[in-house]
């Protein structure tokens, strides 16, 4: 199998105009499409085929697509970029592992409400005409280019409390709990259990066992950030309010309310203050960017509480443990 290719059969959401606003892909596939490979999914094509209708109160109709991608190419249309994001939520590739290059020019602008994706444009003509239809208000959820995952795929053995923090294309592996603050965008997710209570930026991976604090962020590289991907090794933990501008290893602590950037100055310390190959004698430490200090494992981060000074101390080779029952998911 050519897990550079992949294709699916989808139920578009089109305007009169013929924008496409979404797909949905129930069971992509890796792969090249083939005659005996899509005759798998006659059943799918058959259900899909009897959701097909015209919805004139949203102004659009749905409409079978059969997609096919090279994902090594970039997406060529909206219902290549979608058929992409579901491939990553449906964790049939990892992040950062398929090209998503000119994504958001593929995509469109969408009005999300509780009747279904419907076009920006004119959008207060077609509240009205919903709310001549249903008798009631229009819920909007959104005005964006990604819908919430959970509107499209749920993952096996996840847990996530606010389904609107999540958008298609976050790759979420078992284990996974998202809390009520947490968010992860797309091309982003955990490789692992572990414990999302801050911000997964596009781009940044989650290893197995770590836990990303409430109100904690990681640094992606949209909209003019650094040229770093970020991500975390096994078993760490970013604090609450702490921020993270490199990558860690294994094993590694952000202080609470620490915000780490490529350029933090950091002091290199040995257990009990002493510095590297001082011979036990209290010097001034070798100060470094973070950059240098980038996927190292068994280091606590932290700012002394005197001196104000971020300092860098290794730790005793032990991550930190989740809590098993909360992850039983």
């Amino acid at each position: 199998m050519d897990t550079r290719k992949a294709w699916g059969i989808g139920l578009a959401t089109a305007t009169k105009s013929g924008q496409t606003l979404d797909v949905w892909y129930p069971r992509p596939h890796l792969g090249g499409r083939t005659d005996t490979s899509e005759g798998t999914d006659s059943d799918l094509l058959a259900t899909l085929g009897g959701l097909e209708r015209e919805d004139t109160a949203r102004g659009i109709y749905t409409t079978v697509v059969t997609c096919q991608a090279d994902l090594d190419d970039q997406p060529q249309s909206t219902a290549d970029s979608y058929l992409r994001l579901h491939l990553l939520s449906h964790r049939l590739v990892l992040p950062n592992s398929i090209n998503l290059d000119g994504i958001f020019s593929r995509l469109p602008n969408v009005v999300w409400t509780t009747a279904g994706p419907c076009a920006t444009e004119d959008f207060e003509e077609t509240r009205v005409r919903l709310r001549l239809r249903d008798g009631h208000q229009v819920t909007v959820t959104s005005v964006d280019k990604f819908p919430p995952m959970v509107n499209y795929v749920i993952p096996s053995g996840v847990r996530i409390a606010d389904g609107a923090k999540v958008r298609l294309g976050a790759h979420l592996a078992e284990g996974t709990t998202v809390m009520h603050a947490g968010f992860v965008n797309f091309n982003a997710g955990t490789l692992g259990k572990s414990m999302i209570e801050g911000r997964i930026s596009q781009g940044v991976v989650i290893g197995n066992g770590s836990d990303v604090g409430g109100g904690a962020s990681t640094m992606g590289r949209l909209s003019g950030g650094g040229r770093e991907r970020v991500s975390l090794g096994e078993r760490c933990l970013l604090g609450a309010n702490s921020g993270l501008g490199i990558s860690l290893g294994d094993d590694c602590v952000v202080e609470s309310g620490l915000y780490l950037t490529a350029g933090t100055k950091v002091a290199v310390l040995s257990s009990g203050g002493v510095v590297p190959g001082s011979g036990g004698v209290f010097m001034d430490p070798r100060t470094v960017a973070a950059r240098e200090l980038s996927g190292a494992s068994n280091v606590l981060f932290r700012r002394n509480s005197v001196s104000g000074r971020v300092e860098a101390l290794p730790r005793g080779g032990h991550g930190i443990e989740l809590n098993d029952a909360l992850h039983k998911n």
